[in-house]
C-alpha cells in the first residue's frame, strides 16, 4: 500500500482515471457492436452510416491513450473491408 503523500495522490488520481478510461473504452465498443450488427442485418446503408459514426470515436481513443494507434487502425480497416464486401 502507499506509504508517503505522492504515493497516495497517484492512486487516488489512478483511481479517477481508470474509471475514466474504462467509460471511454465502453463507448467505443458500443459504437463497433453497432456496426458489427449492421453488417451481421446485411444492410450496407445502415452499415455504413454505422462505421462514420465510430472512426471518431476509435481515433479519440487513440488521442487519449485508452488505445494504441495501430490497434484503431487495424479495426478500422478490418470494419471498412467488411462493409465493402458487403456494399459489392
Amino acid at each position: 500500500m502507499a506509504n508517503s503523500p505522492q504515493a497516495k495522490k497517484r492512486a487516488r488520481q489512478t483511481e479517477r482515471r481508470t474509471e475514466v478510461n474504462k467509460a471511454r473504452r465502453s463507448r467505443i465498443r458500443t459504437y463497433l457492436r453497432k456496426v458489427e450488427e449492421a453488417i451481421a442485418g446485411g444492410n450496407a446503408d445502415n452499415a455504413a452510416a454505422a462505421l462514420k459514426e465510430a472512426q471518431p470515436e476509435l481515433m479519440r481513443g487513440v488521442t487519449k491513450g485508452v488505445l494504441h494507434k495501430n490497434t484503431a487502425s487495424r479495426k478500422m480497416s478490418r470494419l471498412a473491408a467488411r462493409v465493402k464486401a458487403l456494399s459489392a
